[in-house]
């Protein structure tokens, strides 16, 4: 995918002057050893850092190496004063990191109590107003910090993303969609730009693509990615609106590197653009650079986000409707392990990419060709990805702006069932334990939008801690049977 941030990761030891630096330097080059045995690379600087003039030299090493995310690794009981001035000068994410001892054969001069150290720096980490990555068990063997530090990398991937990212939003939000008409300033606060703009420059743009040549290219890319060229005409509208967003992206990025979309995408836009934007937005998430419906504006950010934690294109999916109990009881196989109010249908109009649907194909949208174009063959209600979304294990998540400019999020792990939904658009039936208790007192209760970002994996444990850094302190999740919501009646 394009429009990702390409995350380098290096490595600074530490070493408290009383302990020998030798013992930390050799357990850095073993855990260096360990992520050349997983195919992770990493800059291994050979400062170790004892002092504040360590901090100085090993800071230019790793930022002439181009580091964006550094490990800070307490190979002994470390100095906290220069490692944490090591971690408030490095302009990226960072992660702290600590060995455990690694033999009772050799511990006198080979004991390096940074079990000890950890909890000494994590004292003057607070003191200077830090939030490193500390992992929920922050030591280990080489092997085990190896494999912590490859939990870090995506969530260093969102960190770095954010702070070159920048929203387009097209049109003003809807009216009939006040949940995603939420404050912007929490945006800033994360570091994220955004640009706001009149569907008048969009539709301007658009007319100036007219003759773009690059429309012949585009045409055959989608003839491709369908697998049919017969609507190959009409593939030239949508073409030429794709080239239109990826220009304007190009020529408004300014000091980002980094871009998403929230545009809106009715009722107008058909009449006067006339086609339905949804395919274009499935190609340009698939491709790194998310769409959202309805200027949802925080929904592309949190599609970007689920883009950069799981490293797959993530889609937008309204919480839609329920499952009748005669297709739950028709389909008991497939919805085995979970209650009828466990299951609802993910729904949007064609935004979700080709390749998480079965049999995608271009069609219209059914809902808006009841009032544009109710007595006709649909045309400018055409342009939507349609087909049942395929079972896979998906995660929902959600980061938004409350009325009050506060900033929470929701995370739930489930599962597209292997279940036809027997309707229209890009649909699937997914499947959240315990989803009714979840739905009732974090998404109602949370005050959240209809829209749920969804990423195709289970990645709720990076994104769990991503808010965390983000400083989002109100995060929901699906609570399992048995533990309450604080706003759960006890009596129910």
């Amino acid at each position: 995918m394009l429009n990702i941030p390409d995350v380098k990761l290096g490595v600074i030891s530490v070493s408290r002057d009383c302990f020998p630096m030798t013992l930390s330097a050799r357990r850095r080059e073993a855990v260096v050893g360990e992520l050349a045995l997983r195919n992770i690379d990493i800059y291994e600087s050979k400062v170790t850092v004892e002092n504040e003039t360590d901090v100085l030299k090993a800071l230019a090493e790793v930022n002439k190496a181009h580091v964006s995310a550094l490990v800070i690794y307490l190979g002994n009981f470390g100095p906290e004063g220069p490692e944490t001035l090591l971690a408030q000068k490095f302009d990226g994410p960072v992660m702290f990191a600590a060995a455990a001892e690694e033999t009772g054969e050799d511990l006198i001069n080979g004991r390096g109590d940074a079990y000890c150290g950890m909890l000494n720096a994590s004292y003057n980490i607070a003191l200077r107003g830090l939030h490193p990555y500390i992992p929920a068990y922050p030591l280990g063997t080489a092997a085990e910090i190896a494999a912590l530090i490859e939990e870090f990398i995506p969530i260093a991937r969102v960190l770095v993303g954010l702070k070159k990212f920048k929203i387009f939003s097209f049109g003003p939000r809807p009216y009939d969609f006040l949940a995603c008409n939420a404050p912007i300033k929490p945006l800033f606060d994360l570091g994220v730009e955004i640009q706001e703009n009149s569907e008048l420059d969009l539709y301007a743009s658009y007319k100036e693509h007219a003759d773009d040549p690059r429309i012949t290219d585009v045409v055959k890319d989608m003839a491709n990615e369908l697998g049919s060229d017969r609507q190959a005409e009409f593939l030239k509208r949508l073409a030429r609106y794709e080239l239109t967003l990826l220009d304007w992206a190009e020529k408004n990025k300014g000091a980002s590197e980094f871009f998403a979309f929230a545009n809106k995408c009715w009722p107008a836009f058909q009449t006067q653009f006339e086609f339905v934007p949804c395919y274009v937005n499935s190609r340009l998430t698939q491709s790194g650079a998310p769409v959202s419906c309805e200027t949802d504006i925080y929904g592309a950010l949190t599609e970007y986000i689920i883009t950069l934690a799981s490293d797959m294109p993530p889609t937008l999916l309204d919480i839609n409707n329920t499952i009748p109990y005669d297709m739950f009881e028709k389909n008991k196989e497939a919805f085995a392990g979970y209650k009828p109010t466990d299951v609802f249908m993910g729904f949007h109009c064609g935004n979700t990419a080709s390749c998480y649907l079965k049999s995608p194909e271009i069609k219209y949208q059914f809902i808006m060709k009841r009032s544009l174009e109710p007595d006709k063959e649909p045309d400018i209600t055409r342009g939507t990805l349609e087909g049942a979304i395929k079972p896979s294990d998906v995660t929902l998540f959600r980061l938004q702006s409350t009325a009050d400019s506060v900033l929470r999020g929701y995370i739930a792990e489930g599962r597209v069932l292997d279940v036809d939904p027997r309707s229209f658009g890009g649909i699937g039936v997914i499947g959240i334990p315990e989803m009714a208790r979840f739905y009732r007192h974090v998404l109602i209760e949370g005050r959240y939008p209809h829209h749920a970002g969804v990423a195709f994996r289970h990645v709720g444990k990076t994104l769990f801690n991503v808010l965390k850094l983000l400083g989002v302190r109100d995060i929901g999740y699906n609570h399992p049977a048995g533990a309450l919501y604080n706003s759960e009646n006890p009596f129910a």
